[in-house]
């Protein structure tokens, strides 16, 4: 690893790791301005030009992507710097709280449910239904750009206070990548739609929430992208009952 990127890591907190990554909190100036680093670390298991090639494209693919939604408008993290040779990707610390924690959950385990009690939405004066519109508004206005996120879960999105109001941050573009295709963009609804079901009870309300602001955001490319949708919904309860 170069000099600069390393000592950075060194002088950054280790926050999480993953399989593919290890996420730091550090900073790039003197006063202590908070930046989120995100390495992409070499694996061992690949082939070491293979590894070098993927973490390459991987890192400069989810600079574009965030370049192109700032661009659009979208609420998602400001690059700070990028480091595609060494796997280093530097971004904006989000101040804020996760969606997941804001809205009414299913089985967590203790810690999780202990986390979430300690979080309301009162302190972000929102009410569920106003998260929701402002979901639905930043995915299709980053759908409008052509972007497709790749892992639309509420663990992937974060409500910040700006000032006097609240808005909602689109965050971990790793899975990301560019498509015009109507499919992909259902495809990108349809996770989400899954993952609401999954994290959060009696989630059918607040998703058609969602997809009003989404529809109204899109205007007229949404008729096409709903018919995509239903369709993408029949061959998900397809292959559910096949198993």
């Amino acid at each position: 690893m170069s000099t600069v990127s390393l000592k950075l890591l060194s002088s950054s907190h280790l926050i999480s790791q993953g399989a593919e990554a290890k996420v730091y909190k550090g900073s790039l100036t003197t006063d202590g301005t908070p930046v989120l680093f995100k390495h992409r670390f070499k694996k061992q298991y690949r082939h070491t030009t293979l590894d070098t090639t993927l973490t390459k494209a991987r890192v400069a693919g989810e600079a574009r992507a965030l370049m192109k939604c700032l661009r659009s408008g979208v609420n998602v993290p400001g690059v700070r710097m990028v480091d595609a040779a060494e796997g280093l990707l530097g971004i904006e610390w989000i101040e804020g709280k996760s969606v997941k924690w804001l809205i009414p959950s299913g089985a967590q385990d203790d810690d999780d449910e202990e986390q979430q009690d300690e979080i309301s939405l009162d302190e972000f004066q929102l009410t569920i239904d106003q998260l929701m519109r402002l979901i639905g508004i930043e995915i299709a206005k980053m759908h409008l750009a052509d972007i497709i996120h790749g892992d639309l879960t509420t663990s992937n999105m974060m409500v910040r206070r700006q000032g006097s109001k609240s808005d909602l941050v689109l965050i971990d573009f790793g899975l990301s990548y560019h498509s015009s295709l109507v499919e992909d963009k259902a495809v990108d609804l349809y996770v989400l739609e899954r993952a609401f079901a999954s994290t959060h009870p009696d989630s059918e309300p607040m998703f058609a929430s969602v997809l009003s602001a989404y529809a109204t955001q899109l205007g007229k490319d949404w008729p096409a992208l709903r018919r995509r949708l239903d369709d993408v919904r029949l061959r998900g309860r397809k292959r559910s009952m096949v198993g």
